[in-house]
């Protein structure tokens, strides 16, 4: 059984966000404006390439997907940070509609698609438990004869936290949130059309039979005001992480404090000489 992730780093999809541009270039101009750009790195480097690197079932891939127009510091800095981690495969798209163009990378993955597939999605601000990939290997074994009349299933675990990263260090909010893109895998036949890609992520349950685990935190969500979705509206905001939740963070996410605050301290004086 594969298992293949997929997250887009500032790719200019045509749709997929809900800020919308008129143009390509209007798409590009935005994304890559260097404040933005530094933010999206920072939270990449501290929370998704960590958890990413550190998985304890290394058997799967994750997918990168860009633009071709990523200017070269971005471009070189993406594959510097992530050259160490085998399992991630950077590919880089011509401008496309988002849901057609994340299908066919996944499909090309697959290749000859002889295997069932688990596959999962990603955002470049997010991380996943150090057993996300075991874990829904597992859950797709376990429920083998449940799944059998199916054409996919999900695997869905819906605790986590939602968080703000600064210089400061790590604000967390337990969160308990069903059908988030960062907390679940579909499984795929082999040769289907489809990907997860082509679906919405809060819309799986009414096309596909989901096992839910409601119990170990699975994934941390970022709240920032670089967010596509509403996440940062929230009235309940994160609250300054435990000694014990930075714990956890370290030992189930790979995340780091220290780091953190490192990183983030670059973004502040970046923001004050603006």
């Amino acid at each position: 059984m594969r298992v293949i992730g997929l997250c887009r780093f500032s790719y200019p999809a045509l749709g997929g966000f809900k800020r919308m541009h008129d143009t390509v270039e209007d798409r590009e101009a935005y994304l890559y404006q260097p404040q933005r750009m530094n933010l999206r790195f920072n939270h990449f480097e501290t929370l998704t390439l960590p958890s990413i690197a550190a998985q304890k079932d290394p058997r799967f891939t994750f997918l990168i997907v860009i633009g071709p127009r990523m200017p070269k510091p971005y471009l070189d800095r993406l594959h510097d940070i992530t050259a160490p981690v085998e399992q991630i495969r950077i590919v880089e798209m011509e401008p496309f509609k988002h849901r057609y163009a994340m299908q066919a990378a996944i499909k090309d993955e697959l290749g000859e698609d002889t295997e069932e597939s688990l596959q999962f999605r990603l955002d470049d601000d997010d991380a996943v438990g150090l057993n996300f990939v075991r874990s829904i290997r597992r859950m797709a074994r376990q429920a083998g004869n449940l799944r059998k009349p199916w054409k996919n299933m999900v695997f869905e675990f819906s605790n986590g936290y939602e968080a703000t990263l600064s210089s400061d260090g790590i604000r967390l909010r337990e969160v308990q949130i069903p059908y988030l893109a960062c907390g679940l895998a579909a499984l795929f036949k082999p040769g289907a059309k489809k990907t997860i890609m082509n679906f919405g992520h809060h819309k799986l349950h009414e096309t596909m039979p989901t096992l839910i685990d409601p119990e170990p935190p699975m994934y941390i969500r970022a709240v920032h005001d670089d967010n596509d979705s509403k996440a940062s509206d929230r009235k309940n905001r994160p609250e300054p992480a435990t000694p014990e939740q930075l714990d956890l963070l370290r030992k189930k996410f790979n995340v780091d404090a220290a780091h953190v605050k490192s990183v983030f301290a670059d973004q502040a004086v970046l923001r004050d000489t603006a």
